[in-house]
């Protein structure tokens, strides 16, 4: 009896850390579903985006991270947050329309969300709570937190805010090295 409750326990364990990115839909700027899902097999870059913000200059070379690798099994996703000193206060379409004017971003944008709080949308209670993710506890610091997806859907680095979308290590990453 005892071997089987500790069975159930470690299945259940390892259930835990069964959860990917691939088991949450979430809504595009445009107001469609986005299945997670249906980037199997990719790398991805999860960043949360704020069109107010002294990082907001990063889109740059975001787009240019999506243009250079978006051939190559990789994608990036802004997610719109107004959490940090409501420095996104417009719409969806005013923010893609921003986004598109000043940065011309291409890589897929999803609907404003909450990344922190009581409201915190369910990805990013994944991205930031270990007994999800499996990687580690962590919160959203700042606009421009990037997180960082392998292949399989499993969280596998945090970036901080600061760091660069061009940076080295995040190239090094993306490339396999």
């Amino acid at each position: 009896m005892k071997k089987l409750a500790l069975l159930i326990v470690i299945i259940f364990h390892i259930s835990l850390y069964a959860q990917t990115i691939y088991d949450f839909k979430v809504t595009d700027i445009e107001g469609k579903t986005f299945d997670l899902s249906s980037l199997k097999g990719k790398k991805v870059m999860i960043v949360n985006t704020a069109s107010k913000c002294g990082l907001t200059p990063q889109f740059e070379q975001l787009q240019q991270l999506h243009l250079q690798f978006k051939d190559h099994n990789f994608t990036i996703i802004g997610f719109p947050t107004n959490d940090f000193y409501q420095q996104d206060p417009g719409t969806n379409a005013e923010i893609q329309t921003f986004c598109t004017k000043n940065y011309g971003v291409t890589f897929p944008m999803m609907a404003k969300i909450k990344v922190k709080g009581d409201t915190i949308e369910p990805l990013y209670q994944f991205l930031t709570t270990k007994s999800k993710n499996g990687l580690e506890d962590n919160e959203v610091k700042w606009n421009f937190q990037k997180y960082l997806i392998n292949e399989k859907g499993q969280l596998v680095r945090v970036v901080g805010p600061r760091v660069k979308p061009m940076d080295d290590s995040i190239l090094e990453w993306i490339k396999g090295n």
